[in-house]
């Protein structure tokens, strides 16, 4: 991330550290990405052979994206549009070229084929390449979908899709003989097809579940998880490879929205379906997993991602231990554990790895995980990807704290040297919003925030309801009643705050944000200027009814029967109403009664900001 203005300070202080990793199914080799230096954003792709312990470059860059076969011995890559594949035996690296321009593309399971979608930007078509030369596998050209004049796209994630986490619209079979491809058409279908030109649909009720939120295929049948519109229930089906017909694995239901965890459902090697799910009854409120209704995890685990499996040295081979990223009891910190999967009468069983924690996704493959630029093989670390990355300009120390009867999680930044008995203006820093974790241990995510504080200001930090990593009540709370309840938790949080951070000056409050943070800093200045005085409010959030649909729908519901939660959500309307001319800037957007601009860098942002401190 680069912050316009702080060259040299701040900016590009991720390029050169490894990421985007993948591990070979035998725990061999490890491929991954890395700019060669915190100067140069273009990536090359990497390999570290376990056994020698050696990296090696295997493509120069740019490399924006790969995929390897099973074992990690091919690669491929596209880059300006033409298809490369990599041997990452050899490090021999061939251009194929492909019908382009080549987007997404995957070597099977085996590395003899190359699948990918050619024309991302028009009619997308899947083809795959091979020994028997280049072909195509699914693909309608033109404007085939007359009835509303757009294009029939084959492979593509599809629109909403990010919503969910799905960023593939295409997976290859385990044995390479299949693909599941994403057919989009206004709505999205999927299907199966034969690499010898045969195809059978998926079969389930897509008027009633029209969203696809979540797809895996590794080992057994693929698996799926498909929404209602309105999000409030879903289900966890299995697909038959033959002949597309589903079968309900579990239930997903919530009053207010089906929240999937990333990583699931998945086939456990004993044959049990894996599926993230809620307990919230009996006094519980929890973010958990199950195994075939089996609760796996305990309740003070907050799920946030299953990573993979990995061999349990005191166990049988078929149960492994699954390597869960999640949160026990802080939800600032997100940690690594190893999750029992084998039955037992002792309830769930869960151990921490000590020390593995960030929020940087943790990698499985074989006996072998990465997590950061760390690799272990069962218990032991046993290697580290080289960073060339820039050591953090500095090393901030956010005070954590959990403030009023709710418990929110909240932080306080102080400028470095700051001597205490010294008040200070107050800047609450918002990020991108509702659904974004702003109160992080985590050094990285404090960087920018430093610099405003050595600007002059108690940055603070507050994570109120809506937010993950609490409980799923305090993140679902906000349903259709965002717009009170996240402004409200701001202003309790700062005046919590003040018994503990007497220096914090509150007549002096100043709010900014970016996205649905710029929504909510605008907001929180126009609907309660004696709390929030002063507010930057970059690329706000408008109206809701401009988001992508399954993302407002899941916090406002139907905009057809909630014309008025909309509207009471809208920032037009409040701006109308209460003009802040002088007190909010807006950049990137245009609102009535407040200054606005195209563009501004964060020097002109802290000018604005500092005329109330």
């Amino acid at each position: 991330m680069e912050y316009p203005g702080l060259a040299g300070r701040t900016a590009g202080f991720r390029h050169g550290a490894p990421h985007t990793v993948t591990i070979g199914a035998d725990g061999a080799r490890v491929a991954f990405l890395r700019s060669p230096g915190p100067d140069e954003p273009d990536d090359e792709l990497w390999l570290l052979d376990l056994a020698g312990g050696v990296e090696r470059r295997v493509a120069h860059g740019p490399v924006a994206s790969y995929a390897t076969d099973r074992l990690a011995r091919t690669a491929a890559f596209a880059r300006h549009g033409e298809l490369f594949r990599a041997d990452l035996l050899t490090g021999e690296v061939t251009a194929i070229g492909g019908e382009g321009p080549v987007h997404d593309p995957r070597p099977d399971p085996q590395g003899r084929t190359i699948g990918y979608v050619a024309d991302p930007d028009g009619s997308a078509a899947l083809r795959i390449t091979g020994p028997d030369g280049d072909r195509l596998l699914a693909g309608e050209p033109g404007n085939a979908w007359r009835e509303h004049g757009g294009k029939i796209c084959w492979g593509l994630a599809g629109s909403g899709s990010a919503e969910f986490e799905r960023t593939r619209g295409w997976w290859w079979s385990p044995d390479g003989r299949q693909i599941l491809a994403v057919r989009t058409a206004g709505a999205a279908s999927l299907h199966l097809l034969d690499l010898d030109e045969g195809w059978v649909d998926v079969h389930w009720d897509r008027e009633t579940y029209p969203y696809l939120a979540q797809v895996r295929w590794a080992g057994g049948g693929p698996l799926i998880t498909v929404l209602r519109r309105m999000q409030q229930h879903g289900l966890v089906l299995s697909v038959d490879p033959r002949t597309g017909e589903t079968q309900v694995h579990a239930e997903l239901a919530d009053a207010r929205w089906v929240e999937p965890i990333p990583g699931t459902p998945r086939h456990l090697p004993d044959g049990r379906v894996l599926v993230g799910g809620e307990l919230a009854h009996d006094g519980f409120d929890a973010r958990c997993l199950f195994a075939d209704g089996s609760l796996l995890t305990p309740p003070g685990l907050y799920v946030r991602r299953v990573a993979g499996t990995l061999p349990r040295a005191d166990g049988p081979a078929g149960a492994p231990d699954l390597i869960v990223e999640g949160s026990l009891g802080d939800p600032a910190v997100r940690e690594v554990f190893r999750v029992r999967t084998s039955l037992g009468g002792g309830g769930p069983e869960v151990r921490r790895i000590t020390g593995l924690t960030g929020t940087r996704p943790v990698t499985v493959g074989g006996d072998v995980m990465v997590a950061g630029d760390r690799v272990w093989r069962g218990d032991t670390e046993v290697a580290a990807l080289r960073s060339l990355a820039a050591d953090l300009p500095y090393r901030p120390e956010p005070v954590l704290e959990r403030v009023t009867d709710r418990r929110l999680p909240a932080a306080v930044l102080y400028p470095r040297g700051f001597l205490a008995g010294t008040r200070l203006p107050v800047l609450l820093a918002l990020g991108e919003g509702p659904g974004h974790q702003q109160v992080l241990a985590d050094r990285s995510a404090w960087q920018e925030r430093q610099w405003w504080a050595d600007s002059g200001f108690a940055v603070v930090s507050i994570d109120g309801r809506g937010t993950p990593g609490v409980a799923p009540s305090f993140e679902k709370a906000v349903h259709r009643r965002l717009a009170d309840l996240a402004p409200a938790d701001l202003s309790d949080a700062l005046r919590a705050l003040l018994g503990k951070h007497p220096d914090l000056d509150l007549s002096r409050v100043a709010v900014r944000g970016t996205g649905l943070g710029g929504w909510l800093a605008a907001l929180a200045v126009l609907r309660d200027p004696e709390v929030f005085h002063r507010g930057v409010a970059r690329d706000p959030v408008l109206e809701w009814a401009d988001l992508p649909r399954a993302l407002a729908e899941r916090y406002l519901g139907d905009p057809s029967d909630s014309g008025h939660v909309y509207q009471h959500h809208s920032l037009t309307a409040v701006a109308e109403d209460t003009p802040a001319a002088g007190r909010l800037l807006v950049i990137g957007a245009e609102l009535p009664g407040a200054t606005s601009l195209p563009a501004a860098g964060l020097e002109e942002e802290l000018a604005f900001l500092q005329r109330s401190a």
